[in-house]
């Protein structure tokens, strides 16, 4: 097979996928199945969303408390973690018991042994556990779009971010949840957010949002 065939073939596949993908999504909301947890924190993900963009894009410094909602396998968790550093946590919250046990499993590798900073939590979205105004920021990566009550998940965003606390939500094209930036724009403006920032292009972006009382 030529090349040009490969790419040619390869790029019908991938439509097809896409096009069927967000059809079965649009009529059913559930959680990424476990066994996408290979794929969720492979290398080629990471290409596609490099973790350095993300912390930088989402706006984590050093000595934050940050939740990652969704945390899935912990693809971003450990990068997290290492960039908020030893006076910063990191909150790994997913509603699947099997994502969290890949995250714990991840964490128990010899490359991993410095990172002391993560507390994996199972819980939904709609019903977080933690406090009001207890957080300095939570990053969602990919995850916004499977929650059925958008709505409903991004007010508990609120509720347990502090005041000018850090919404990052970053979406990358291949996932068939994809979204417009403008669409999660108005989603989260609409729980109340403010836009502080807006990185990325359209096969890869970031929107940063703020909390004001104000």
């Amino acid at each position: 097979m030529m090349i040009e065939d490969f790419i040619f073939y390869g790029g019908i596949s991938i439509a097809v996928y896409l096009i069927v993908a967000r059809i079965i999504r649009r009529y059913y909301k559930f959680p990424v199945p476990s066994f996408v947890g290979y794929f969720l924190g492979s290398r080629f993900r990471k290409m596609m969303q490099p973790p350095d963009k993300i912390v930088e894009r989402s706006g984590i410094k050093e000595g934050m408390t940050v939740m990652d909602l969704g945390c899935g396998p912990g693809t971003y968790t450990v990068d997290v973690a290492r960039a908020v550093g030893n006076k910063g946590k990191v909150y790994a919250v997913d509603i699947q018991q099997a994502m969290i046990n890949r995250l714990e499993n991840k964490l128990k590798k010899p490359e991993n042994k410095d990172v002391h900073n993560i507390i994996p939590k199972v819980a939904n979205a709609y019903e977080l556990p933690f406090s009001n105004d207890s957080l300095d920021l939570v990053y969602m990566v990919a995850v916004l779009q499977e929650i059925p009550d958008k709505q409903r998940a991004l007010r508990e965003v609120y509720r347990v971010l502090k005041n000018n606390g850090i919404l990052a939500v970053s979406e990358f094209l291949p996932d068939p949840d994809y979204p417009l930036r403008s669409t999660t724009r108005r989603m989260c403006e609409e729980a109340g957010f403010r836009l502080k920032g807006n990185y990325g292009n359209i096969f890869n972006y970031t929107l940063q949002f703020e909390k004001s009382n104000t």
